[in-house]
């Protein structure tokens, strides 16, 4: 099993900065890509992707991918490099909407096995709620439980971050 590490938090939670200080530490690394899935739809959108921009440390090399994240996962795929996707729940959203989610997913799932770069992925845990009402929302939730078992089964270390806390529910074997 490849060193993966799936990180999920809520909003705020300080997922992204966790993620973020686990990619730099890493003492193999030669090579840092960041690869963003947010979209700036509206202004909220953008003064939040501004300021991940704008706290992100200078040693990351930014890739914008709301789509395609496997291809970009290959093409980025080096030993020595740890890429960090952030975030899934986004990318997931951006997929839904395109209508093209289940390619997106298998792709993911079938290129990570193969990727010998270090691969931090963050995402939103949305399964502790109640279920949602309207449709799209219970498909969201949903799709995203079940990427995140799956993603899980296939990464070395899983952690959840409460309150800037990270909590690890399945340690790295490395």
């Amino acid at each position: 099993m490849a060193d993966h590490h799936l990180i999920l938090g809520g909003t705020r939670s300080g997922k992204s900065g966790y993620a973020e200080r686990c990619g730099l530490a890493d003492d193999n690394a030669r090579r840092h890509v960041y690869i963003a899935t947010g979209q700036a739809h509206d202004a909220a959108m953008a003064a939040r992707i501004a300021r991940h921009r704008a706290d992100r440390d200078a040693r990351w090399h930014t890739v914008e991918a709301p789509l395609g994240l496997a291809q970009v996962l290959e093409a980025e795929n080096k030993p020595g490099t740890v890429i960090l996707v952030d975030c899934l729940t986004l990318w997931l959203s951006n997929a839904l909407a395109a209508d093209c989610w289940a390619s997106e997913r298998d792709a993911l799932l079938a290129a990570l096995p193969a990727c010998q770069a270090r691969v931090l992925m963050v995402s939103n845990e949305v399964g502790s709620g109640i279920v949602p009402l309207g449709e799209l929302s219970r498909s969201f939730a949903d799709e995203a439980g079940r990427l995140h078992q799956a993603l899980a089964t296939r990464c070395a270390r899983v952690d959840l971050v409460v309150a800037g806390l990270p909590l690890n529910l399945k340690p790295s074997q490395r």
